[in-house]
């Protein structure tokens, strides 16, 4: 199964990867490819610079590193991705994570997260819990 990664999902495999409860064994599954969007690299870069989100080093070298160490699978950003976003509910005003929906919603793959607000969305969602 192809799985893509909600950004915090993405920095709590790093940090505390026991958040993610019993969604920790289907991340550490070798038969599913994880997706890391674009979207969470660009999310993580500006929440670095403005001081919203310490790193041991900055998001060019840690972002990709980090996607090497859970041999996951860069997603490019496309066009019909962010036009996507046009077409979604008015529901969530986060705009990184209305295109990971827009992402995940357009390749039809499930989106790991442990957002509530994100599971409202016409999307596959696996949500982790509290």
């Amino acid at each position: 199964m192809r799985i893509l990664l909600d950004t915090h999902i993405f920095l709590w495999l790093h940090t505390t990867p026991e958040r993610l409860g019993n969604h920790l064994d289907l991340v550490g599954d070798e038969t599913n490819e994880l997706l890391v969007s674009a979207a969470s690299s660009w999310e993580i870069t500006i929440k670095y610079a403005l001081g919203r989100l310490d790193l041991p080093e900055p998001p060019a070298r840690y972002v990709p590193d980090r996607i090497a160490r859970l041999d996951a699978t860069p997603l490019a950003i496309e066009h019909r991705h962010t036009l996507g976003v046009a077409e979604l509910p008015d529901i969530h005003r986060d705009p990184f994570d209305r295109l990971l929906v827009a992402q995940a919603r357009d390749l039809r793959v499930p989106l790991l997260t442990a957002d509530p607000t994100v599971d409202a969305y016409p999307v596959e969602t696996l949500l982790v819990g509290p």
